[in-house]
């Protein structure tokens, strides 16, 4: 799979990763969670790395560890959770629960979640990266009305990671924060890259660009993804999904690149 390079540490990452919201929220012995191995085997067959969860997520940071645990040996996953609570405290015991939950001694990338108290816990998360059981931080938001906070954030403290809405149909990001991101040497992780799910509904029933073959998509969702990578701010972009077809699938986009032409021809599509 190609990667992309980490401004902060120049370590190369693969360019699609594993989002585990709802897909990962799965109690074992249901069928989704039978289906779950399979998932993180397209995953890695294809070179990605990449796994993002949340205590959101219900149950999913504990099913990732699950899953992982039970492979011998481990494989090397990107881990990425995040801190999604008030308070100093309250923050650590989150973190050390999303340590025990994922069976890790470090987490690659820790993020606060949606910026909640991030002034308080900003500092627990360097102190954790000085002890090396961190190995990046970043912050999240989901939604274009929180962007006017992210500019202020990136304009004022360091940060390695930035995770954000991006997709065909949620450009917003592409005005002032995916550029502000590249200057400030911020990796980005693209969340909803598939606009939430109606993007792919809304396009479904409109027959693939003629050129689409040419860059290898079959697909709606494969031109989504490649919709973002042709983004260069984005460093990895982090689909959810249970399903093994699917992760195949997306894993399958991180192949030629769009011209800036194709680039201007899907957006004119929606």
């Amino acid at each position: 799979m190609p990667t992309r390079i980490i401004p902060s540490s120049r370590e190369a990452l693969p360019v699609i990763g594993l989002g585990t919201y709802r897909g990962f929220d799965v109690a074992p012995g249901s069928a989704g969670y039978a289906r779950l191995p399979a998932v993180l085997d397209a995953l890695f067959a294809a070179g990605g790395s990449v796994i993002d969860s949340s205590p959101m997520y219900g149950r999913a940071e504990r099913t990732t560890g699950e899953l992982l645990g039970k492979r011998q040996p481990r494989p090397k996953a990107f881990l990425a959770t995040k801190v999604w609570t008030s308070g100093r405290e309250a923050g650590i015991r989150q973190m050390e629960d999303s340590f025990r939950l994922l069976q890790t001694d470090s987490i690659d990338l820790m993020q606060i979640h949606n910026l909640l108290d991030w002034q308080t816990h900003l500092p627990t998360l360097r102190d954790m990266k000085a002890a090396g059981r961190i190995r990046y931080i970043g912050v999240t938001h989901y939604t274009s009305s929180a962007y006017d906070a992210l500019e202020s954030v990136l304009n004022t403290t360091p940060l390695d990671f930035l995770q954000i809405n991006y997709a065909l149909d949620d450009r917003a990001a592409e005005r002032r924060l995916l550029p502000l991101a590249r200057e400030k040497g911020v990796a980005v992780l693209c969340n909803t890259p598939f606009g939430g799910g109606g993007l792919l509904r809304r396009l479904g029933s409109t027959p693939l660009p003629a050129w689409a073959g040419d860059v290898g998509a079959g697909s709606w969702a494969q031109l989504a993804l490649k919709f973002v990578l042709a983004n260069p701010a984005i460093t990895c972009a982090i689909p959810g999904t249970g399903n093994p077809r699917y992760m195949t699938e997306n894993a399958a986009a991180a192949g030629p690149a769009l011209t800036p032409r194709q680039v201007r021809e899907l957006i004119a599509l929606v």
